[in-house]
């Protein structure tokens, strides 16, 4: 991390999954300690793959993601995993193991620190152990931990993401799409808490999302895309009219 406090560092990024066919042209941003950044743009603009680009669950095709001093881009094998295991990842579907436990679910985030074997028999240290009950305290999950994943609402089950997602103890925590499944009233609680955990652990979160309002109320800063391009990138007190219409075209969907 730079002095200034920079964390995240992307530079002309650009993905195309076919020739000819950029998904993303000439991305660049910076993500500093202890921010909210929220993501918007409409959908097919390459908000996802801007998200699945920095941990490289995507490929870029060109340009540079300097993240802790590390262009993530150049990493292969046993350093990419490394790095990884410091960028936090919270899914639109949630992604848990279904059949397993809501603490064996939060224990797959330690995965990447302990050995196949142990991991194979489901032995954690008990630091680990320790951590998870607390997360599951400060998600709101108390008394949960032997409850069954399928067993839970949709909001719980992004809860249980969002712990798994923090028991990596990552250095930046990106969100692809938490709220989409999720009512008015939950949305707001996972936004809250992801807002929460930013501010207390110090931990940078990017956070792909279709609700404005929700964007306009979190976040510190606000990207907006449109074609594969960032059109806006500010506070969002400055995402005003004129700045939606350069983000999601036209003025009829406003009124």
């Amino acid at each position: 991390m730079s002095a200034a406090g920079t964390v995240l560092s992307v530079r002309h990024l650009c993905k195309s999954y076919r020739a000819g066919q950029p998904v993303l042209t000439d991305v660049n941003l910076e993500v500093m300690i202890r921010s909210i950044t929220a993501v918007i743009g409409p959908s097919g603009t390459g908000k996802s793959t801007l998200i699945r680009c920095i941990n490289r669950l995507v490929e870029p095709t060109s340009g540079s993601i300097m993240f802790e001093g590390t262009d993530l881009v150049r990493l292969r094998r046993r350093e990419l995993r490394e790095a990884r295991r410091r960028v936090g990842m919270v899914f639109q579907e949630y992604n848990l193991v279904e059949r397993l436990t809501v603490m064996e679910n939060l224990l797959s985030g330690r995965l990447g620190y302990v050995s196949a074997w142990k991991a194979w028999r489901r032995s954690f240290p008990r630091e680990d152990i320790e951590r998870a009950f607390e997360l599951l305290n400060i998600v709101g999950l108390e008394g949960f931990a032997d409850a069954r994943a399928d067993s839970l609402s949709g909001g719980q089950r992004q809860r249980v993401g969002i712990a798994r997602a923090v028991m990596q103890q990552p250095s930046l925590l990106l969100a692809d799409e938490p709220t989409s499944s999720l009512d008015p009233k939950t949305s707001v609680e996972i936004m809250q808490l992801l807002t929460d955990i930013a501010r207390d652990r110090g931990i940078p979160v990017i956070i792909n999302m279709h609700d404005v309002g929700l964007a306009r109320r979190f976040a510190d800063r606000i990207i907006g895309m449109a074609g594969g391009c960032v059109v806006f990138d500010a506070v969002p007190g400055l995402l005003a009219d004129d700045a939606l219409k350069k983000i999601y075209g036209g003025e009829d969907w406003m009124h």
